[in-house]
């Protein structure tokens, strides 16, 4: 692993254990086994190395949607992928996605640290609800959007539907975050969830 990469693992380490607030840029150059100067060589500050740990975050992501065959932040170029899938591949593909953001040390850490200083700091506050609320239900929602105009899937109100399809799948997460023993139990709920969105709101392909 090269230094950038080192720098930003040991960075995202210390942020969810003792949060970004009281972690330094020394503290991390240390971990890394390096100067401070020597690490403001690859990252101007500590707002830099927080940007580029978010800029790696979604590369990982893309890297996931693409090993799933999908586009994964487009829902024009999903809705389609979704309208020809069997529920046992969109059972499959749910849990690959909750299974990648439960147990990919990035995320994991992440989310971690952000939950904790949503409360503290106003800004991470901000980071928090774009990426775990504004974002997912802004994709989420146009791609439902668009399979209910479609005929695909039915409903008189998409954004409640779409709350009924991703707030569950965000609390199983966080259960899976404070207590690992209940991974098992969760993906069967999350299977069940799936399968009676689908029945909920008429998913007609098979």
């Amino acid at each position: 692993m090269d230094t950038k990469h080192r720098i930003l693992n040991e960075a995202l380490t210390l942020f969810s254990e003792k949060g970004y607030a009281n972690v330094y840029v020394s503290d991390i150059a240390e971990k890394v086994g390096i100067k401070a100067p020597s690490l403001y060589k690859h990252y101007k500050s500590k707002r830099a190395i927080f940007d580029a740990i978010i800029e790696e975050m979604n590369s990982k992501f893309s890297e996931q949607a693409k090993a799933l065959s999908v586009n994964g932040t487009s829902a024009g170029a999903d809705a389609e992928l979704y309208k020809n899938m069997s529920e046992e591949h969109l059972l499959k593909l749910g849990r690959e996605f909750f299974l990648f953001f439960l147990h990919d040390d990035y995320n994991r850490k992440f989310r971690k640290m952000l939950t904790i200083e949503q409360f503290g700091n106003p800004e991470l506050a901000e980071t928090y609800m774009n990426m775990y609320v504004d974002m997912p239900l802004s994709y989420q929602g146009m791609l439902l959007g668009m399979l209910v105009q479609s005929g695909f899937l039915k409903t008189d109100n998409v954004q409640v539907m779409t709350l009924h399809f991703y707030a569950p799948i965000y609390m199983l997460l966080t259960v899976c975050d404070r207590d690992p023993s209940r991974e098992e139990e969760t993906l069967k709920l999350l299977d069940e969830h799936i399968k009676q969105f689908n029945r909920v709101y008429g998913r007609t392909k098979e």
